[in-house]
């Protein structure tokens, strides 16, 4: 009995690769017809003459399937270096222009600023590192010092603007230069 399985199983799957074969033949022979006429048509009217290797190389092209059209296109971008092409949807034909966009949306206010230090005066650097540790949480003299000989470096992130102002008024008054950002 297993052997009949065997046998019938093996000749389902000879009838359908020679099933297969036959369609891919009969189809590569249209495609072939409707290439010669196509070519025909095209020399016919503008006398052009396309190589041999060309036109066997565009035959085997026409009678790939889907899957192996997009194997070809992605060996294609990957040796010729090629990016993929973006695709354009058709409401992107009546975009509107930039300057209406421009007109129609609201400025981005920024409301949160970094208070940086990006210098000081050598002469005022005891003062500066005093204040600093009074301004920074949990910092004490040398976590301060360390703060200042490491300029540039952010004080405080995420402040209001007012806070930021206060900020860059008192470390300028003890020889600081700040940067709000």
């Amino acid at each position: 009995m297993n052997t009949f399985r065997f046998v019938c199983q093996r000749n389902i799957h000879q009838i359908r690769h020679f099933h297969k074969c036959i369609i891919r033949q009969n189809s590569a022979a249209a495609v072939s017809t409707a290439t010669d006429s196509l070519s025909e048509s095209v020399s016919t009217k503008d006398e052009l003459k396309v190589s041999s290797k060309v036109e066997l190389i565009a035959n085997q092209i026409v009678t790939l399937n889907l899957i192996e059209v997009r194997q070809l296109s992605d060996l294609l971008k990957k040796q010729l270096n090629l990016p993929d092409a973006p695709i354009m949807s058709m409401g992107t034909v009546n975009a509107p222009k930039p300057e209406e966009d421009e007109e129609e949306q609201p400025q981005i206010v920024q409301t949160l600023f970094n208070v940086k230090l990006t210098g000081f005066d050598e002469k005022q650097k005891i003062a500066l590192i005093k204040e600093l540790k009074n301004i920074l949480p949990n910092c004490n003299l040398v976590q301060a010092k360390k703060f200042v000989d490491s300029v540039p470096n952010t004080i405080k992130e995420d402040v209001v603007k007012d806070e930021a102002e206060k900020l860059k008024e008192v470390i300028t008054k003890v020889g600081g230069v700040v940067e709000i950002v």
